[in-house]
């Protein structure tokens, strides 16, 4: 017998589903012009490089965060009219398929909504002249009431979700824009510190990739709403490819004319060029990065109430939403989740060999759905696992000293999977596929 998640689910149908530019796109492109996405992303990278190795990094990272995270799911939610965790079964098993990515995916993503709650928070805060401090009263009282309102919107669907975001992606645009209008006569004047192209090149990759790998894997939902494969293409191709390239690009370019501007400037993250701008607009700019944050807290909630309601059907989506939603807000008000280059890379790791299977999957059934197999899938936990450590390699304190080597991680946990399932797959390590009603 088939458990719940799959003898319930029911296929998207065709009336249901809208053209990219009104679903895909905008909620990929709101993913990527966060804030979190672009405050660290000069850490490491315009440090050991020019501008034109990181912009190239950028390119290639959003090419193939499409291609190889985004392409092979999305194809088989449109095909199919499922999501992740339906389609996912015939990668991991019906069983197996309750773990992964059912239920890892929605921690995941209380683990990414606890991180816009965090700030967002900060930013309100700040763009009204208040203590931004973690664990205030008024830090808490802002996290709370920002995370619940938030966590409404998402669990009401993606239509909600792309509605918010196709009006409030053009507020950080605009953001982005005016600051690097601000710093961009000094980004001619910038050195970097230290030359090491290969370094920062791979760097750019990791962290784009690593902040990726979920929202790829849940291109699975979104290609469910899309209506046939010109919208799955050409909303990856603007909402992830180009989105990437803007979003990054424009960032980059403003921390170093900062630096450029200011040789004195202490600090590279991007929220510290913002108050160079003055302190009327400074503040203005606090408060519009906030506002333009709730497209992808709102992303985080719907694809984690997506995940608590499919493999946990005998809970309301409402109630074990806001359950985990109660967890992510504590962990943003105490301050936790201020470590983010980390968190991306753990990301990656967990998701990048998942990526990988499903798209060797996708191609070794002729680029169809085949239907969900039978119990536990081990080539695609075989897959996971040795992706997994190839991942987290760069955390391993042994291997400091060749930690350039094992970069971009992320890549390499997605190459693992493809090859490791691949092989287990041509061994006979598949179950056989049952029918779906």
């Amino acid at each position: 017998m088939l458990p719940a998640y799959l003898s319930k689910a029911v296929p998207n149908p065709a009336a249901n589903r809208a053209p990219w530019y009104r679903n895909t796109a905008p909620s990929y492109a709101g993913v990527f012009l966060w804030i979190a996405f672009y405050n660290s992303i000069a850490q490491g990278t315009i440090t050991q490089a020019g501008i034109g190795v990181c912009l190239l990094g950028l390119l290639a990272a959003g090419l193939l965060s499409y291609a190889l995270y985004y392409f092979a799911p999305a194809m088989l939610g449109m095909k199919t009219g499922h999501p992740l965790y339906v389609v996912g079964s015939s990668t991991f098993g019906t069983k197996g398929g309750y773990l992964m990515p059912g239920l890892l995916m929605g921690v995941l993503q209380v683990g990414w909504f606890c991180v816009a709650t965090f700030f967002s928070a900060k930013f309100i805060l700040s763009g009204l002249g208040m203590d931004a401090a973690p664990k205030t009263v008024p830090f808490v009282l802002t996290g709370l009431v920002w995370g619940y309102a938030m966590a409404f919107i998402g669990v009401k669907g993606i239509g909600y979700v792309a509605k918010v975001s196709t009006v409030l992606n053009f507020i950080p645009l605009l953001m982005i824009v005016l600051v690097f209008a601000k710093t961009f006569s000094g980004v001619a004047q910038y050195t970097p510190p230290a030359e090491n192209s290969f370094a920062a090149f791979t760097m750019v990759l990791q962290i784009v990739i690593g902040f990726f790998a979920t929202a790829g894997a849940a291109g699975a939902d979104f290609g469910s709403n899309s209506r046939n494969a010109g919208d799955v293409k050409w909303g990856g191709l603007v909402g992830i490819a180009l989105a990437v390239l803007i979003a990054g690009g424009l960032p980059l370019l403003s921390v170093a004319g900062a630096k450029g501007l200011n040789p004195a400037l202490s600090s590279l993250q991007y929220d510290a060029v913002i108050p160079s701008m003055g302190g009327g607009l400074a503040s203005a700019m606090f408060f519009l990065f906030a506002i333009a944050s709730i497209p992808p807290t709102c992303f985080c909630a719907f694809i984690a109430s997506n995940s608590f309601s499919t493999m946990l059907p005998g809970i309301p989506r409402m109630t074990s939403t806001m359950a985990a939603v109660t967890v992510a807000i504590v962990l943003a008000v105490t301050g936790a989740a201020e470590n983010l280059i980390g968190f991306f890379s753990i990301v990656g790791a967990s998701f990048g060999p998942i990526c990988g299977a499903m798209a060797a999957d996708y191609l070794l059934s002729g680029r169809k759905w085949n239907g969900p197999r039978e119990g536990i899938n081990w080539a695609g936990y075989l897959a996971w696992a040795v992706g997994f450590v190839v991942g987290i390699l760069p955390f391993i304190p042994a291997l400091d000293g060749i930690k350039e080597m094992v970069q971009p991680a992320a890549l390499y946990s997605f190459i693992a999977g493809f090859v490791v399932y691949a092989i287990c797959a041509k061994a006979g390590l598949q179950p056989k596929t049952v029918s779906m009603p």
